[in-house]
């Protein structure tokens, strides 16, 4: 079951899993927007409307893949949007529907498909993260705190399952060739940060058009590959820049750590 099909890197893994001859719930808010995938692959994909906002929306996409394919394996918790503004330009109704779609309506989904996977022995949560879920970018303070906060639960969860056979992973995409950019909603900016946050907005703006935006296919590899493999690890960088990025903050902190460090006598 894949949350966020309609484009990008939710449409690729779909259309990746179908493609392997896999079962798919492939959802989406507007489900319109699937019937080619679903044309494409009829006897591997399904389609289901899902608000990821809305909670009976959740419940009935979870039940329609239980009911289709007699329970879920695999879980992908894509679905979510950027919110571009510094931390004093975000108002609170941006600031909680940033956390409605990148951090509750993944844990509500969680939640209700974890009892099904228990009961089964096994199963797989694959929470999309970011490298925005390690390091803050200007004017993304928004998207980082839901993202590290769902990093935070994806921690917390992996202690949780231990000896359930279920298994919970964030993987954390670097620069993609997909919307993203494009979509991200602003809040109303102040003067005082234009200089610190337009370069940012302007290279997320232009990130599908970037010549080392990695293709989405690379991230449907990916993943087909961790559930393929025996190793789960709880974070996963995807894309030769996140693993780059997260290497220098990961040397970074170690040296700030360090440094930080009280000195005894």
């Amino acid at each position: 079951m894949i949350t966020g099909c309609s484009t990008g890197l939710g449409r690729a893994l779909a259309e990746a899993v179908a493609a392997s001859g896999q079962q798919v719930l492939a959802t989406a808010r507007r489900p319109e927007t699937l019937e080619g995938l679903r044309d494409a692959y009829p006897k591997t994909l399904a389609t289901c409307a899902l608000d990821v906002r809305d909670p009976d929306d959740c419940h009935n996409a979870v039940h329609a893949a239980i009911a289709r394919f007699g329970g879920i394996d695999v879980l992908v918790n894509n679905a979510g949007y950027g919110h571009f503004g510094a931390v004093e330009e975000v108002t609170d109704a941006e600031l909680e529907a940033q956390f409605a779609t990148n951090l509750f309506a993944p844990w509500r989904l969680t939640r209700l498909v974890l009892p099904h996977m228990r009961a089964q022995g096994h199963g797989d949560v694959v929470m999309v993260s970011s490298t925005a879920g390690r390091l803050a970018y200007p004017g993304l303070g928004a998207y980082t705190a839901a993202k590290y906060a769902l990093e935070g639960m994806v921690e917390a969860l992996s202690q949780e399952l231990t000896g359930t056979g279920v298994h919970v992973v964030a993987v954390e995409p670097g620069m993609f060739a997909t919307e993203w950019g494009t979509t991200l909603t602003e809040s109303s900016h102040l003067d005082t940060y234009r200089d610190v946050t337009a370069p940012m907005l302007a290279g997320s703006r232009a990130m599908k058009q970037l010549p080392i935006a990695n293709p989405p296919s690379l991230f449907a590899d990916e993943v087909l590959r961790l559930i393929a493999s025996d190793d789960r690890p709880t974070r996963l960088p995807i894309g030769a820049d996140a693993w780059q990025a997260l290497l220098d903050a990961a040397q970074r902190d170690h040296t700030a750590l360090l440094n930080a460090r009280p000195v005894t006598v």
